[in-house]
């Protein structure tokens, strides 16, 4: 099993649904392991935004990921296609807030994935494999999640409408069951939400032919492409908001009323699963789902080892590259020691946020450091291993001790006091 992307572009305009904004998408080959990014290209400097659980910003009528200033609304719909065509790494540039709404479903994008093409990739796909079954609740949405060898989602959507009524769907996903079973469903709507959805600024580019809109008594427009369409395009959605986990699934969800905070409320239970049955497979952007750090300030490269509540392992491979040795200093590079403090600090942070539920939401303040000591000098080509042991831990605030390793031998150490706290 190789990691896919796309072989070349394909372009799709039009308008977004909540915003009205009329942009153009491009959805083209992304590097391995780079995952799904989306670029705003009206934007000073063209920053990206990573579709991965932590960038969540807006859960209301859509899913919408944010990045600084820089924000993509309403993305599950193209998310969902390329998860269901199993594409790890692309780059999606974008010249507005939002994509297109197009019909309302998920064709539109599958149809331009295949005139982009599909090629595989070095490197192996992350796959997060359910072991164990457990639930998660939000709200009124409540998922059920079970072991199986295979990528699973059964739905069941209950509306007191006439045309809706209690629908249930269990669909085994592949490429192919997801271009049969789910693709065409649209959105829909009820008409006597709309004016209350467009006065908080939604719905600005709604019209009859983006979505299956619902009267009291029936449908206002359009006809259905089946009977249980609805709870086709949920089961979409769901398939959307869980590719924001940058891997693939192994396992059976079983939504009862799903809705996009439930969905990621799921995704992150989910990657706290992966975290802790396996967190060697997590590369740098799982620990951007944990950790609020960014370049040139995120100076945890992977972990290796987590006992939950008790101790994590984890490395930062020091490079010629990194921006502090451009003055520190020229000529005789050394890696400022605050820096190692730091890198450690935020590997302490990993073992923090493993005891909450929505880490994306949390930040930690470091407040105290005791004992702190450099033994060695770390320069380009170092790999810092480091051991943190939690002390301590009561409410928000913890102690624990760490080390900073370099081939076996101790270059830093230190006791340090942390508060987590709401972002």
């Amino acid at each position: 099993m190789a990691r896919r992307t796309l072989a070349g572009t394909a372009t799709v305009s039009g308008t977004g649904l909540h915003t009205g904004a009329k942009t153009t998408v491009q959805i083209g080959p992304g590097e391995s392991g780079s995952g799904i990014r989306f670029q705003r290209t009206d934007l000073p400097g063209q920053p990206f935004v990573t579709a991965r659980v932590a960038q969540v910003e807006a859960t209301e009528r859509r899913t919408g990921l944010a990045d600084g200033s820089a924000a993509v609304q309403t993305v599950e719909h193209l998310l969902g296609a390329l998860f269901a065509e199993q594409i790890d790494d692309a780059v999606i540039t974008i010249d507005g807030p939002e994509p297109p709404i197009l019909d309302g479903s998920f064709q539109p994008w599958i149809e331009a994935i295949d005139q982009a093409g599909i090629r595989e990739l070095t490197g192996d796909p992350v796959v997060i494999r359910v072991t164990a079954p457990f639930t998660v609740e939000e709200g009124d949405a409540r998922y059920v999640v079970a072991p199986a060898s295979n990528f699973q989602v059964t739905g069941t959507i209950e509306w007191s409408h006439p045309v809706i009524g209690r629908q249930s769907l269990s669909v085994t996903m592949t490429p192919d069951s997801f271009r049969r079973e789910i693709a065409p469903a649209r959105t829909f709507g009820f008409v006597h939400e709309v004016a209350a959805l467009q006065a908080r600024g939604l719905l600005q580019g709604a019209t009859p032919d983006v979505a299956v809109v619902l009267s009291e008594t029936g449908i206002a427009s359009g006809t259905l492409r089946w009977p249980d369409e609805f709870v086709r395009h949920k089961i979409g959605d769901i398939v959307g908001d869980l590719s924001l986990l940058g891997a693939r699934i192994e396992g059976h969800v079983i939504a009862e009323r799903p809705s996009h905070q439930g969905n990621l409320a799921l995704a992150r239970a989910l990657a706290r699963l992966a975290l802790r049955s396996d967190p060697r497979r997590l590369d740098v952007t799982a620990i951007m789902d944990v950790l609020p750090h960014r370049y040139p300030f995120l100076l945890v490269d992977r972990v290796l080892e987590i006992e939950p509540g008790k101790r994590l392992v984890g490395i930062k491979n020091v490079t010629i590259n990194e921006p502090f040795f451009q003055g520190h200093f020229p000529g005789h590079p050394i890696m400022p020691g605050v820096l190692i403090v730091e890198a450690m600090a935020q590997a302490g942070g990993m073992l923090l946020m493993d005891n909450f539920d929505d880490p994306g939401s949390k930040v930690v303040y470091f407040a105290a450091l005791d004992g702190v000591k450099f033994r060695r000098p770390v320069v380009p080509g170092d790999q810092l291993r480091f051991e943190l042991e939690l002390l301590q831990f009561r409410g928000r605030t913890c102690r624990m001790k760490g080390q900073a390793l370099v081939e076996g031998r101790v270059v830093c150490e230190a006791e340090m006091l942390a508060t987590v706290v709401d972002r």
